[in-house]
């Protein structure tokens, strides 16, 4: 796949294979049966919603004697591959009190934890659209513990919407709001991880909308929760918060994107020490967690494989370092 302004890493994340899902009905009583541990973070409160994505892999929630949440730990069963993801623990919580509560879900690798955390933000679609749960599933299958808050208040954008009705529901999108609530999800999994005893930086991915607001958490810093970040094709930036970003940050998008103009990520990137742009050719718009052709697969396939690279080399070698 050719790119511009990068060398395409020639590494194939081959542990996961989550694009190549069996269509078949059904998770054999084998699968059914799989080993449970409960999470290892603290105080969790689930909600009732059981994501629909999930429960297709076999997993679900139960409660053992005292009543405590566990999680079915599966492998992705695959006609087609003999590989598969390492166990992922996946359950969903509210973080805060009252009003200022948020729905979110975390995805909690086991096997090969790697005690660090990944905030991941959504693009329009919410935290349950089934490209973003596929997505998060798969870097928590390379060690990662990942948290995809409900920034629209379970409200999130539809398919199919027209543009007028899509204005609106953006302007009912408060920035404010949106910056509280990624700011409590960012406390909160530090406070876990401090009460567990690893890491205290987070890394932080974000797709279209998501991806905006990344920018903007990066670029208000005060309480340095984000050891650095993953734009995927943002959506409203402004470049001219890169000079408040202290991090490295990688963009990755398509030189087909109308919400994410190429020249608009070259002006931030000369901002932002230890930044990088990655512009795939003809491809648009989301193409990295909702690819739409062949093209689009070995695309995604590229980005996933750099994004990965970038978060082990200025997140887990420099915490450790």
């Amino acid at each position: 796949m050719d790119a511009a302004a990068v060398l395409l890493l020639p590494f194939r994340p081959t542990e996961c294979t989550i694009r190549r899902r069996r269509t078949s009905a059904g998770v054999s009583p084998q699968l059914r049966r799989a080993l449970r541990r409960p999470l290892v973070f603290g105080d969790l409160l689930p909600t009732s919603r059981i994501c629909d994505l999930y429960r297709r892999r076999g997993m679900h929630i139960r409660r053992n004697a005292t009543g405590k949440l566990l999680c079915s730990q599966v492998k992705l069963e695959d006609d087609l591959d003999d590989e598969a993801c390492e166990l992922v623990n996946g359950v969903d919580l509210v973080i805060g009190e009252g009003q200022d509560s948020i729905c979110a879900y975390l995805l909690k690798a086991v096997k090969n934890n790697n005690g660090t955390g990944v905030l991941l933000l959504s693009d329009v679609y919410g935290f349950e659209y089934p490209a973003t749960r596929d997505f998060a599933y798969q870097v928590a299958c390379h060690g990662y513990n990942v948290l995809v808050p409900d920034l629209f208040r379970g409200n999130p954008c539809k398919k199919g919407w027209a543009v007028d009705r899509y204005e609106d529901w953006l302007s009912e999108q408060l920035p404010e709001r949106v910056t509280r609530d990624i700011d409590t999800c960012a406390k909160w999994m530090i406070d876990e991880f401090m009460a567990a005893g690893i890491s205290k930086k987070l890394g932080i991915i974000g797709f279209g909308f998501g991806g905006g607001h990344l920018i903007k958490a990066l670029a208000r810093g005060e309480q340095a929760y984000f050891g650095t970040g993953i734009c995927f094709y943002g959506s409203n930036i402004d470049p001219s918060k890169g000079s408040n970003i202290n991090v490295p940050v990688l963009f990755i998008c398509g030189d087909n994107d109308p919400f994410c103009p190429v020249n608009t990520l070259h002006q931030i990137e000369k901002n932002i020490q230890s930044s990088r742009v990655v512009i795939y050719r003809g491809r648009s718009h989301g193409f990295a967690h909702q690819p739409e052709s062949e093209e689009d697969d070995q695309a995604a396939e590229d980005a996933f494989a750099i994004m990965r690279n970038w978060l082990h080399d200025n997140l887990l070698v420099s915490i450790h370092h």
